[in-house]
C-alpha cells in the first residue's frame, strides 16, 4: 500500500523542474507511505515518477519506482496483489530479483502486456513507463479499491492517488457543476467526475494507454454480469459460496506484517474476523471497534465483544466524543480528498488512527451489504412491489422473488426508516422502478429550500443513474439485482475512498475481502430468491456461515452503520454546534453559490432527524472549499 505520483510532459524538460513537480507531489503523499520515497526520471526528461512505500510484502527489497531488468519498462504501483505468489511460479520463480509482488505486476506486463490485468487478483493502481515506446500504462482494480487520479495540462498529464497532489498542477481550481449535482443527490460523484473541475477520476476496471500530446481515454477491461444461474441447487451455491469466501480471507492474510481486522458489530466485519481467526488460529488476533457513548442506539460494541469471546479476538474499543469531531473533522475532509458517503468517515477516522498505533494491516467488511444484499431499501422497494403484484394478480408472473405475507415478518428492519418512507411515497406510490429506486436513493429533495434550484439540476444525473441502473449486464427481471447493481457501480466506489483514505491517513492497509472478483463474479450468478427468500437481509450469507457467528450478531434486525450522533450534539448546543455554527456563518460561506439566501443551521435540522446528513453535506463541502478551491 502506497502512494503514486507521476508525469508525462508534451516535451522535454529540465531535470530540476521535473525533480521539483515530483517532490511537490508525493510530499502530499507522505502519509500513505511513511516507510520510504522513492522517485525515477526517465532518460529523455519526458516522464517522471515518484512513490511514498508503506511495506507490507518484501520488507527489505521492493522499493520503487522499479525498473525491468531490461530498463524498459518502469512501474510505480500502490496497492496489493494477492495471488503474487501464483504468478511468480506460473511466469517463472527463476525471473526473480526480489519477492515483491510488485515485481509480480512488471514481469506479467512485460510477459502478457495490457492482458496481464486479467490475471492479478487484488487490489491496485499502477503506472508504466515504457521507455522504447514513450508510452505510459496506468490501470486501476476492477473495484476501485486502489485511487487513480489525472489532470492534462498544457505542460503535461499529471496522475496521484489523490487529489490533492494534483491541486500545485491546476491552472484554476473551480467546482464541477455536474458532480455538484450528483453530490447533492446521493453525495457521491457518478462516473469518473470528481468536484473539481479538470480533476478526472479512472474508472474501476479501466485501463489507459497514453502518449504525450494525446488526450487519455479509459478502456474496460471488466465487468460483473449478472447471468443468473438456474442450474444449480441452493445446496451448491452453499458450498461453492463457504469455499470462495474462506479461499478469499486466507489469501487476503498474506503480509509480511501483522493484519487484523475492524468489527463493527454487523455481520459482515464480524464473519471476516471470525474467518481470520478460523485461518490464524494460534497466536493474537487483534480486532479495532469504534463506539460513541451517546445512548445505546449509537453503540455497538456489545456486538463486537460477542464475536471476541467467541473467536479469542483482542479487541481493542476506541470511545469517540463530541470533541474529537471538532478537533478532528478539518483534517478527515483534507484526506477525504472530497467530501462523500456519510458522516460515517468520522468514527472510521478514529478507530483506524487506534489500528495505526497496532497493526499495519487491516481487514474491512466493504462489498458485503451490495453483493449480498444488506441495505433496508431493498426491503421497502420489494415490499411495495409485491403490494402492486397483489393487488395486480401479477406475483406469479416470474418477477418477483417474495410475497408481501412472506416479507411482513422482516419489516421491523425498516423501525428506524420511517422518514425515509415517508419520502418514498410521497409523490405517490407504484411507479416504474427505476424511478422507484431513484426516490430512494436520491437525497436532493430532503434539503428542502436550503439548496439554489440551479444547483440542484438533476436532469444529466438522473439519466446517468438510469444508464447504470439498467445496465447491459444486468437482467432486467430482478429488481433485486437492478438496486444492488446501482449500489455495487456508484455507493461502494464512495464507501471505498472513505475506507482507503481514513485508514491511509494513519498509515494503514486496509483490504475487502468480500471484493475478490472470483468471489464477485459468482455471487452475480445466485438466483435472487436464495439471495433474498423471504425479504431476509443477506439471508444466504448468513445461512452459510450461521456457525462463524454469534447469535446476537446473526439474528439481529437493527445493524445501525455506525451512525454519528451529529444532529444530537447540534440541537444541544455544545462544542460541535458552535464550531458548525462558526463554519457555515462566514461572509464567504454563507456568499456559496450553491446555497439559498438566508439559509441558518436552524432550517437544516428542523428538516432532518437522528440520522439526517445534510448538515454533514453542506459541512463537508463548506470545509472542502476552504482547503481544496479557496
Amino acid at each position: 500500500m502506497c502512494g503514486i505520483f507521476g508525469y508525462v510532459g508534451t516535451q522535454k524538460c529540465n531535470y530540476k523542474n521535473i525533480e521539483n513537480d515530483l517532490a511537490i507531489g508525493i510530499g502530499r503523499l507522505s502519509h500513505r507511505g511513511p516507510d520510504g520515497t522513492g522517485k525515477w526520471i526517465s532518460e529523455n526528461k519526458i516522464a517522471g515518477f515518484a512513490h511514498a512505500r508503506l511495506s507490507i510484502i518484501d520488507l527489505q527489497a521492493g522499493a520503487q519506482p522499479m525498473v525491468s531488468e531490461s530498463g524498459r519498462y518502469t512501474i510505480t504501483y500502490n496497492g496489493e496483489i494477492f495471488n503474487y505468489i501464483e504468478l511468480r511460479s506460473l511466469i517463472g520463480p527463476n525471473e526473480f530479483a526480489t519477492n515483491s509482488d510488485t515485481e509480480v505486476i512488471l514481469k506479467a506486463y512485460e510477459k502478457w502486456g495490457v492482458k496481464c490485468l486479467s490475471y492479478l487478483r487484488g487490489m491496485f493502481s499502477f503506472a508504466i513507463w515504457d521507455n522504447k515506446e514513450n508510452k505510459l500504462f496506468i490501470a486501476r482494480d476492477r473495484f476501485g479499491i486502489k485511487p487513480l487520479y489525472w489532470v492534462e495540462t498544457a505542460k503535461g498529464l499529471f496522475f496521484a492517488s489523490e487529489i490533492k497532489a494534483l491541486l500545485p498542477f491546476l491552472d484554476e481550481k473551480s467546482v464541477n457543476s455536474s458532480a455538484l449535482a450528483d453530490y447533492f443527490s446521493f453525495q457521491f460523484c457518478l462516473g469518473n467526475k470528481t468536484l473539481m473541475n479538470g480533476v478526472q477520476q479512472m474508472p474501476a476496471a479501466h485501463y489507459a494507454v497514453y502518449s504525450a500530446g494525446e488526450a487519455l481515454k479509459p478502456e474496460r477491461y471488466w465487468e460483473v454480469h449478472y447471468a443468473i444461474d438456474y442450474d444449480h441447487t441452493e445446496k451448491w451455491f452453499t458450498e461453492r459460496l463457504r469455499e470462495l469466501l474462506v479461499d478469499s480471507v486466507d489469501v487476503h492474510l498474506r503480509a509480511d506484517v501483522e493484519v487484523g481486522s475492524y468489527v463493527s458489530g454487523g455481520v459482515d466485519s464480524s464473519l471476516l474476523a471470525s474467518l481470520a481467526r478460523d485461518v490464524r488460529p494460534t497466536g493474537s488476533f487483534k480486532a479495532f471497534n469504534g463506539r460513541f457513548t451517546d445512548g445505546p442506539e449509537f453503540n455497538e460494541s456489545l456486538y463486537a465483544q460477542a464475536l471476541a469471546d467467541q473467536c479469542d479476538i483482542s479487541l481493542n474499543i476506541s470511545d469517540i466524543g463530541e470533541q474529537d469531531f471538532v478537533d478532528n473533522i478539518a483534517k478527515i475532509i483534507w484526506h477525504l480528498d472530497q467530501p462523500t458517503a456519510g458522516p460515517g468517515a468520522f468514527p472510521q477516522y478514529m478507530v483506524s488512527k487506534a489500528v495505526g498505533k497496532n497493526v499495519k494491516v487491516v481487514l474491512g467488511g466493504q462489498g458485503g451489504d451490495e453483493i449480498f444484499g444488506g441495505y433496508a431499501r431493498y426491503l421497502v422497494a420489494y415490499f411495495e412491489q409485491c403490494i402492486k403484484g397483489a393487488i395486480d394478480g401479477t406475483l406469479q408472473s416470474g418477477n418477483f422473488l417474495v410475497t408481501y405475507e412472506s416479507i411482513i415478518p422482516n419489516l421491523q428492519t425498516l423501525r428506524e426508516y420511517k422518514p425515509m418512507l415517508k419520502e418514498f411515497w410521497s409523490q405517490g406510490l407504484f411507479g416504474e422502478r427505476d424511478e422507484r429506486y431513484w426516490r430512494l436513493v436520491n437525497r436532493a429533495n430532503t434539503f428542502g429550500s436550503i439548496i439554489a434550484p440551479e444547483a440542484l439540476d438533476q436532469r444529466s444525473t438522473f439519466e446517468e443513474f438510469k444508464s447504470i441502473f439498467w445496465g447491459e449486464n444486468v437482467g432486467k427481471e430482478s429488481y433485486f439485482d437492478s438496486m444492488t447493481h446501482f449500489d455495487f457501480k456508484t455507493l461502494l466506489p464512495a464507501l471505498l475512498q472513505v475506507e482507503d483514505r481514513m485508514s491511509m491517513a494513519h498509515g494503514v492497509e486496509a483490504r475487502v475481502p468480500f471484493l475478490d472478483h472470483p468471489l464477485v463474479e459468482f455471487a452475480a450468478t445466485i438466483p435472487a430468491d436464495i439471495k433474498f427468500r423471504d425479504g431476509e437481509l443477506k439471508r444466504l450469507l448468513k445461512q452459510v456461515f450461521s456457525d462463524k457467528l454469534p447469535s446476537a450478531i446473526k439474528n439481529r434486525k437493527d445493524k445501525m452503520g455506525f451512525p454519528v450522533p451529529l444532529n444530537l450534539w447540534l440541537k444541544k448546543k455544545g462544542p460541535a454546534r458552535e464550531y458548525i455554527g462558526d463554519m457555515l456563518s462566514t461572509s464567504k460561506a454563507r456568499s456559496r453559490p450553491y446555497l439559498q439566501d438566508g439559509f441558518s443551521l436552524d432550517s437544516v435540522l428542523d428538516t432532518q432527524s437522528v440520522y439526517g446528513r445534510n448538515l454533514w453535506a453542506l459541512l463537508s463541502l463548506e470545509l472542502w472549499h476552504q482547503q481544496f478551491i479557496d
